[in-house]
This record gives C-alpha cells, structure tokens and sequence, in this order.
C-alpha cells in the first residue's frame, strides 16, 4: 500500500545526501527531485508502496514513461534518478535489493551541439549598447561565455572574488563542487573591467553582493535571466532558432578545435569529467574539415 509520508521522509533525506555526501548543485538538485515525483505518481495511483517495489512494477514504470514520448536523455535521467534512490535506499537498509538495478538505459543518439560561426558570435558580441548600464553589463557576459566557456549557472554564481582580472583568469566551482580554473583574453578582460568600474556600481543600488553580475535589483542575476538576455540578443541578429543556453559554450569549444587546440585541454576548461563528453566536439570539427576539403581540393568529387 502506498504510504506517502514514508515516501516523502526517504525523499528528503535521499535530496540531502546528494546535496551533503554528492555536493550536487541546485539545479541537479531540483532535476532529480521533479524525476522522482513522477515515480511517486506512478505508485500512488498504483496503490504500491515504494519499499516493496517489485522488479516488473518498475519496468512497467519506466515504460509508461517511455510512452508520454520523452525524448532518449529524458527517459535516461528518469532512469538514472530511479536507479540512484533505491541504491541509496539499499545503503540506509530500507530495503534488500535495488528493482531497477537490472532496466537498461535506452541506446542514446549522437546529438551534435549547435553552435554559432565566428561571424555570428561577432555579430552578437557586437550589439549590447555600451552607453547603457546594462549594456555594459551584457557585453561583460556575452564576452566572458564565449571566452571561458562557462555554463551559464556558472557564470550566474560566479564571485568577485574568483576573478583574477591582472592574472587574466577565473576560478570557477562547477558540477560536484569540483573547481577549475579557466584563462580568458585581453577582450573579455577589456570589457569586465568596464563593467566593474561603469555599471557593476549602479546595479548595487548601495546593497552589497559577492557576485559579479547583478540584475535590476542589485542582486545575483539568475540562470533563466542570463538565458532570456542571450535569447534577446539573438532574436536581434535572426539566430534564435539556433539559440540554446549552452550556445556560446558550444561555439567556444568548436572554435578552440577548428583553430587547433587540444581535446584535453578543451576537456579541462569546460569542466568535463570525461574525455568522452568532449569528443562530441570532434565530430562537428570533423564535418567542418570535410566541407573545406570536399571545396577546395583539387580531386574532390563535389568540385
């Protein structure tokens, strides 16, 4: 029978261990959480009771999520989520075994990041108004995520104190509290500096933060504000169809490749924790390599 206070109690508890003893972020947080109201839905109207889950209970769990039409990663992260609960359910000796332990993950497609051409990161960098407080404020932003390849949760909690405006680089805390530090360029210091000294100052409205960029209220401006600036500017020049929150971050990292730099290297700035995550990358390298190729090689059939 499904009791749901003993669901919610082993919820709570499993939330905090992933913020305490896993060092998850908010956001990772918050994911996990909204995956796991799906699987209180599905026992509840089942009248199950989440202990007592048997392995066929949770396979027909994962296929009726599978049926609603979620995309691959979706249904991955359900099952990720599921899977993580009830090994930690195991650990804190709520139950004997793990019924998903067994489910497999469903075969992922090869999705290529979209990611912008030099031209149209220029013409993006090119459009805040530098006469504007938040202008200055968003030539900042815009400059430091091309020229880090910050997420943009990154960007948004990112402190004075981790700038190193004479050294030219940034200490940044990302996913698992894991710390990297990533150089950025005489353009991107250029226009923080700017920002600081012009802008930073109004936006506090004599409140004090820690962070760098501030909204209108002076305070940390959020993810979804960073998102809805860039969606902005990108409508501006007719690329908001291509717009994603990771785009500058993308276009960082094919941009590094084409020009040369190593995989290893990229892997390190923009924090992943497999080489794997990363390779991504070549294969939209590669694709650009090949048009080049297929135009000006004397021996292409596409002459």
């Amino acid at each position: 029978m499904f009791d749901l206070n003993k669901f919610e109690n082993n919820l709570k508890k499993y939330l905090v261990f992933l913020q305490m003893e896993k060092g998850l972020a908010d956001n990772t947080l918050i994911s996990y959480k909204q995956e796991l109201e799906k699987l209180k839905k599905y026992l509840k109207k089942r009248d199950i009771n989440h202990v007592e889950l048997s392995e066929l209970q949770a396979i027909d769990f994962i296929k009726s999520e599978a049926t609603k039409g979620n995309s691959l990663p979706t249904q991955s992260h359900l099952l990720s989520a599921s899977k993580s609960f009830y090994k930690y359910l195991i650990s804190e000796d709520k139950i004997d075994y793990n019924p998903i332990s067994n489910i497999s993950f469903p075969k992922k497609w090869r999705v290529l990041p979209k990611y912008l051409t030099i031209i149209q990161v220029t013409e993006l960098l090119n459009l805040p108004d530098m006469k504007k407080t938040f202008g200055k404020r968003d030539k900042a932003i815009l400059e430091l995520l091309y020229a880090t390849g910050l997420r943009i949760s990154e960007l948004s909690h990112l402190k004075v104190e981790n700038l190193y405006l004479n050294e030219n680089f940034i200490r940044v805390l990302g996913k698992g509290n894991k710390e990297r530090v990533i150089p950025f360029g005489e353009k991107a210091k250029k226009y923080l500096t700017y920002y600081l000294k012009n802008s930073r100052s109004l936006l506090l409205k004599n409140k004090n933060s820690e962070f760098i960029f501030l909204n209108r209220n002076g305070e940390r401006i959020s993810r979804q504000g960073l998102w809805k600036i860039i969606k902005q500017y990108g409508k501006k020049i007719g690329i908001h169809s291509i717009i994603t929150p990771h785009i500058l971050r993308h276009s960082f990292a094919t941009h590094l490749l084409e020009k040369g730099a190593d995989l290893r290297s990229i892997q390190m700035m923009l924090g992943h924790s497999s080489i794997s995550t990363t390779e991504i990358y070549t294969f939209v390298a590669r694709d650009k390599i090949k048009k080049i190729y297929d135009k000006y090689h004397p021996r292409s059939d596409k002459k």
